[in-house]
């Protein structure tokens, strides 16, 4: 199996990304009409386990209907593609292992608190939202009153959590490659490829601090030697979601990419979850430019054990 590494590596992203996307779609069945005292209503039928179920919608209309025609033949697609990478996964001897007990539970743990994480690195970036905004946004995809790049980087913090709170993603390695996927996630619909290594110097605002231009081979070195060094879980991912925050890997979006990787970390090892809250923002980000101009004396690591880690 390690000497095919890296194919096992971009087939379970695929896989990932094919599940994140069957999950948000809004049905998942075939669409069925029935007529009662002259009226059409639209259901939706599926067969879970030897039964036949079938779930109401709503009254008929031809745009419901053909909602629920794409959406059929959207699931029949990802599904189509998920058994040819399990069967290609197969051959080359991945072996699909169940989680452990407990980070099964930090897996459910983080999935209940998705919108309100969400919520909470949007407004770390500055985003304007509010929490009724950002959960119709997860929910719909749109809402009125907010710019449409804002509404693009909480739909994309979803479709990185999608990705990173899939049962395969959570069992492969907190690495390099994991990063770069989140970053392709985060940065969608802003860059190209947003999933590169920062290839150009960059700024940051209300620090005197410039990061140097990343090297690709010094990131994984240096993220090997964090991920395997003694700390505990907790302390270990605070020193990631910094470094990541403090190197500016990629062109943009540094912020949410580094706390959606940490957190890889972290349920991974059944360890709860690392969030800034809403509320501490505004210390976290003036400690964040101490730790960045090299003023901290673990200050910042001190505050994120007390305030930003979640545990169940």
């Amino acid at each position: 199996m390690n000497n095919n590494y890296a194919q096992i590596q971009e087939l379970l992203h695929q896989r990932a990304d094919f599940q994140a996307r069957l999950n948000l779609l809004p049905y998942d069945g075939s669409p069925e009409i029935k007529e009662c005292n002259k009226k059409k209503y639209l259901y939706i039928r599926k067969r879970i386990a030897s039964r036949l179920t079938s779930t109401y919608v709503g009254e008929y209309s031809d745009e419901l209907y053909q909602l629920l025609l794409r959406n059929a033949r959207e699931s029949r697609e990802l599904k189509k593609n998920i058994r040819r990478l399990d069967k290609e996964l197969a051959q080359l001897g991945y072996s699909n292992a169940e989680l452990p007990a407990r980070v099964q539970m930090n897996l459910d743990f983080a999935r209940a608190n998705m919108k309100s994480t969400i919520y909470d690195q949007a407004i770390l970036e500055g985003v304007a939202t509010t929490f009724p905004q950002t959960e119709d946004i997860i929910e719909n995809g749109n809402v009125n009153g907010m710019s449409a790049s804002d509404v693009q980087k909480i739909l994309n913090l979803k479709h990185a959590w999608e990705f990173v709170l899939d049962k395969d993603v959570i069992n492969y390695p907190t690495d390099y490659s994991i990063l770069c996927h989140i970053a392709k996630l985060v940065n969608e619909g802003f860059y190209q490829d947003g999933g590169r290594i920062r290839g150009v110097p960059v700024t940051i605002g209300g620090t005197s601090y410039i990061p140097p231009l990343p090297i690709e081979s010094i990131v994984k070195e240096n993220l090997e030697a964090l991920l395997t060094n003694t700390l505990p879980a907790g302390e270990k991912a605070i020193t990631l979601c910094l470094s990541c925050m403090k190197a500016q890997i990629f062109n943009d979006g540094n912020k949410r990419i580094s706390v959606i990787f940490a957190n890889h970390y972290m349920i991974s090892q059944g360890a709860g979850m690392l969030i800034i809250p809403e509320k501490e923002v505004p210390v976290f980000k003036k400690l964040l430019v101490d730790y960045y101009e090299d003023k901290d004396n673990g200050e910042i690591t001190a505050f994120m054990k007390e305030k930003c880690i979640k545990t169940f």
